[in-house]
């Protein structure tokens, strides 16, 4: 199992507000979590550390080496649970953090099968000869798109395109999407902040992919984003089997 990570502020922002964790455990299964913040001042930066900690935490306390996969998609779901409620009560309790929140996406590969879980508008892809979203955004637009209203080409200029309809920290309670997804040798997941789908298309996301060597495949990605303008706070996780 390959692991790359790279996180960037951009060309526009002030300061980071993504924060991400991943590594492996103890029996070489590959965990890595995604979070972009929001709130005014240092409350974005505050939700999303808070939370890829928290949950990164619970999770390797409560996993145990051989763990099925749907025991450990209990203990990622609860993890998530865990770190909302925590958010919430610091959002409720601080003043100058109050209306935090951060989207969140969530790996755990081992064994060629995939937990991940999200809730938010960052995005998990599955990669190899094509691109494959596995996560659906919690966004106004996506409801949008669903409805029938916009086309997905209207949703890249939409005026509340980053209008999102669920976050941890929000709200007292959460709910978080997780599934199981089949992972073959070679194949890569994604896991990114909407500053890189913001200023990517899938097409070219999957060419940086196809023509990048993995180890530098993150690398690559942020740059790309950057060069088209890097209008927001860029994060990137590959895990490879």
């Amino acid at each position: 199992m390959k692991i790359f990570s790279k996180t960037d502020r951009g060309k526009v922002r002030t300061e980071n507000q993504d924060a991400y964790f991943a590594d492996k455990t103890t029996d070489g299964a590959a965990f890595a979590v995604v979070c972009d913040g929001m709130g005014g001042a240092n409350a974005g930066n505050v939700a999303s550390e808070t939370a890829a900690k928290r949950i990164s935490e619970y999770f390797f306390k409560s996993y145990r080496d051989g763990m099925s996969a749907e025991d450990t998609e209990k203990i990622v779901k609860n993890a998530v649970v865990s770190a909302n409620i925590e958010l919430y009560d610091m959002s409720v309790n601080d003043p100058k953090l109050s209306g935090m929140g951060t989207t969140v996406v969530l790996a755990f590969v081992k064994d060629g099968t995939a937990v991940i879980a999200h809730v938010g508008d960052s995005r998990i892809y599955l990669v190899n000869d094509r691109i494959t979203q596995l996560t659906r955004d919690h966004s106004v637009v996506q409801s949008l798109i669903e409805s029938g209203k916009i086309t997905p080409e209207d949703a890249k200029f939409h005026p509340r395109k980053n209008v999102i309809t669920r976050a941890l920290g929000a709200e007292e309670e959460v709910s978080v999407d997780t599934s199981l997804v089949g992972l073959s040798e070679g194949e890569t997941l994604l896991l990114c902040t909407d500053g890189l789908t913001n200023f990517l298309d899938d097409s070219d996301i999957l060419d940086i992919f196809k023509n990048t060597d993995i180890a530098e495949t993150a690398d690559s990605l942020v740059e790309r984003a950057n060069q088209n303008g890097g209008g927001d706070n860029i994060t990137v996780v590959t895990v490879t089997k």
